[in-house]
This record gives structure tokens, sequence and C-alpha cells, in this order.
């Protein structure tokens, strides 16, 4: 890490007070409609375009570094410095008015996450975390992560169609929660990647599986995750990055009980 600590520490504080800013009008969308629809069934609100639209124009103005956003793109992910921006993650939940919905910040240097910010306006809890640690839930640090194993874990996972096709099918990802649910204690689907990732980086969950590839919806997570002493890969074990077409965070010990399991479901073309 050669990025200067204080310039990190800064551009952190930046970051979190645009993010408080546009948390009100956060709030105050919930249960907005969609406004643009995108591949399969998914889509966007006005309030996604809206609070992406306000958090780039301010943290550009700020900061004078690129934002690459779900809704807009921009900055090449390339940049050697890039803000990467979800402005509502989650929006299946947030359209629903369930309180599981989140925005993501993640500061990439040369590609790797270097500052991650998770604001749950709904719930109150604000996580944030530089490089090296620790990460702060509200202000306060939270304790690094110890070892632990799956049957003494909650695993959160990614929400899925049993006829989806595509890189990770259906029934492969159908697979992977049936072994998960014999080995440990919970498995929940919360329908936003970025909350689960914070829940592992705080403890809540020992590990989490995301199916996805966005780099908007890791990018956050992966920063307090590592933060926090955890481990983040791909399914098939190779360490994560921006092009990862999945994400496996947990804690120490778990992460390699969750690798076997994933390992044990075969390889997902073979659900195609």
């Amino acid at each position: 890490m050669t990025v200067d600590p204080d310039q990190l520490a800064a551009l952190l504080d930046t970051a979190a007070g645009v993010l408080d800013a546009a948390s009100s009008q956060f709030i105050a969308g919930h249960r907005a409609e969609s406004a643009v629809a995108k591949k399969g069934n998914d889509f966007a609100t006005e309030v996604d375009l809206a609070i992406e639209r306000r958090v780039v124009a301010e943290l550009t103005r700020l900061t004078g570094i690129g934002v690459h956003g779900e809704e807009f793109g921009g900055e090449s992910l390339d940049a050697e410095l890039v803000w990467v921006l979800d402005p509502i993650d989650g929006t299946f939940n947030y359209a629903a008015g369930s309180p599981m919905a989140a925005m993501l910040l993640a500061l990439l240097w040369r590609g790797e996450p270097v500052l991650g910010l998770t604001w749950l306006p709904f719930i109150g809890q604000r996580y944030t975390a530089m490089a090296g640690g620790p990460v702060r839930c509200n202000g306060d640090a939270l304790a690094a992560l110890g070892p632990t194993v799956l049957a003494e874990s909650v695993v959160g996972i990614g929400t899925f169609n049993i006829d989806s096709r595509g890189h990770y099918p259906g029934r492969y990802r159908a697979q992977v929660l049936a072994n998960l649910s014999r080995r440990c204690s919970r498995v929940r689907m919360h329908g936003s990647t970025g909350i689960d990732l914070a829940f592992v980086s705080s403890g809540i969950l020992g590990a989490a599986v995301s199916f996805g590839h966005h780099i908007w919806d890791h990018a956050a997570g992966v920063a307090l995750v590592r933060a926090a002493g955890g481990i983040v890969t791909d399914l098939a074990g190779e360490p994560w990055t921006v092009s990862s077409p999945s994400a496996l965070a947990a804690a120490p010990g778990a992460h390699e009980q969750m690798l076997e399991l994933v390992s044990a479901a075969g390889e997902p073309e073979d659900y195609l």
C-alpha cells in the first residue's frame, strides 16, 4: 500500500460527508417505482439515477477523482485512482419498502479497493474502512475477524432463479445452497450484496457468497472485509480482482470450509 495514509483518511472523510448528505434523499425515495428497465427483470429507480448524479458531481468537485457508477458508467476502471459507486444496492428491496438497501462507494487504487464505505440509511449504520483496517461502524472501531467455523456461522447468499442459465446456472446455485444448509448454522438471503459483505466484515455473518460479477456490488465490501482481516476470493478460490466473475468473502477458517462446499457442487457448466 503506497497511497499516502493521510490522503486516504482525508478522502474517506470527504466521501463520508457526501454520502451523509445524500442519505435524506435515499430515505425519502423509499418505495420508488422502476424508471429504467435493465437486463432480465432488473431495473433502476429515479432515485438511483438522481443519487448517482449527485454523488458523482460532489465527489468529482471535492476530490478531483473520477467516478465509475452503476447507472451511468463514467471514469475508466483502469484509471490509477477511481471511485466506484452503487447508489442503491438492493433496488428490489428498496422499491418494495424493505430497509435492506445500501449506498456503496469504494476507492480503487490501481485496481485495488483501498477505501470502502457502505451506508445503510434505514437502519442507521455507516461502515467505513481504509486498507489495513480497522473497520468502523458509525465511527467506532470493530474488532478484527478471528478464526471461525461454518457450524457456528450465519452465511449470506445471493438470490437466484432456479431456471436461470449463464455463468452460474440456477441449479448450480441451488446445489451450493444445499451444501451450505448442511454445514452452517443458518443461511440468509438479504437481497443486497453490499450488506452481506458489510455484515461479514463486522462478524454478523461468517461468510457470504455472491454469484454476480459487477464491480459496484463488490468493491466497497471487499475493502471492508479485507480491512477486517477476512478473505475474499472468487468461487474458484482465486484472489478477488475487479474482473472476478463472483465473490466469496469469509472470516479465516470459514473461508477454507466455504471453498470445500463450493467445490463439492462441481463445475457450473455441468448444470447447463
